[in-house]
């Protein structure tokens, strides 16, 4: 079984990549650098020669969704990030129907159901719904908060040195669990349906943020406030958290910290 795994920031494909390959399967990453461009469709047939499953890790929110301000931190153009992510995302699945590929599995946002079609959800919420209308079999994985993302969170959300964050509840899961979660879905059958993948831990996003900011001996102050967007999006306290019957992962922040006191600083883990 050969698959592909679509990720720029290179580090969570190159995990999940690594994961299929202990299921004694063949797998690659492929980003835009080796001269495949999403946005035009240029290279994606020849990466798809002989592919049986593709990974896409395109829609998790990050600070190329915007411009990051010193005054107002991630300011989002959501027609654009909405018109980047549709115009990939259709481009992507054409090849994989040209190329005959068995099974998409696409990476997205806990809460994306529930969240307002606002900010980078509304994209989220786009790309959901052509995978679903493709016509390719599929698997919809949903994961909360990478541990790895929380400084980047905290970047998008400064306004002048103070880190403004809405009260919600969160549950960040470790990369390299979401990674293992994401190659046992690719190498098995399509869920056709969405998975869910969380942390044990459930935390305020202030205490989080907070946590890792310490931990970098930061001197922004966090605070909470409910008009506060989250990367662009007004979300409820339970809008991020997994719905029943989600996987909930073992590693705890506490843990994970103790042994990283350095946090990327990527939400999806550049």
């Amino acid at each position: 079984m050969r698959v592909v795994v679509f990720d720029d920031a290179r580090v969570l494909g190159a995990e999940i990549a690594q994961q299929v390959k202990g299921h004694g399967h063949e797998a690659v990453v492929v980003c835009e650098m080796a001269g495949v461009d999403r946005l035009t469709g240029a290279g994606l047939a020849e990466v798809l020669v002989g592919c049986d499953a593709v990974v896409d890790l395109s829609g998790l929110p990050s600070l190329d969704d915007g411009t990051l301000t010193e005054d107002y931190g991630l300011v989002i153009d959501e027609d654009a990030v909405l018109d980047r992510a549709s115009r990939s995302t259709a481009h992507l699945l054409a090849a994989e129907a040209a190329a005959g590929v068995a099974h998409h599995v696409g990476l997205s946002v806990v809460g994306t159901d529930r969240v307002r079609a606002e900010g980078v959800f509304r994209a989220l919420q786009a790309q959901e719904s052509m995978v679903r209308g493709s016509g390719t079999s599929f698997s919809i994985i949903r994961a909360t908060q990478l541990f790895e993302s929380v400084e980047e969170i905290a970047a998008a959300a400064t306004e002048d040195w103070i880190v403004w964050v809405p009260p919600v509840e969160v549950r960040p899961v470790a990369r390299a669990e979401v990674a293992a979660f994401l190659a046992h879905t690719a190498v098995s059958k399509p869920l056709q349906g969405v998975g869910e993948i969380a942390g044990p831990d459930q935390f305020r996003l202030d205490v989080v943020v907070r946590q890792a900011l310490s931990a970098d001996e930061e001197h922004r102050r966090v605070f909470t406030d409910s008009r506060s967007t989250f990367f662009g999006a007004r979300v409820r306290r339970t809008d991020l958290l997994p719905a029943p019957g989600a996987y909930i992962a073992r590693q705890r922040y506490a843990a994970w910290r103790a042994h990283h006191a350095t946090p990327e600083t990527s939400i999806n883990s550049a």
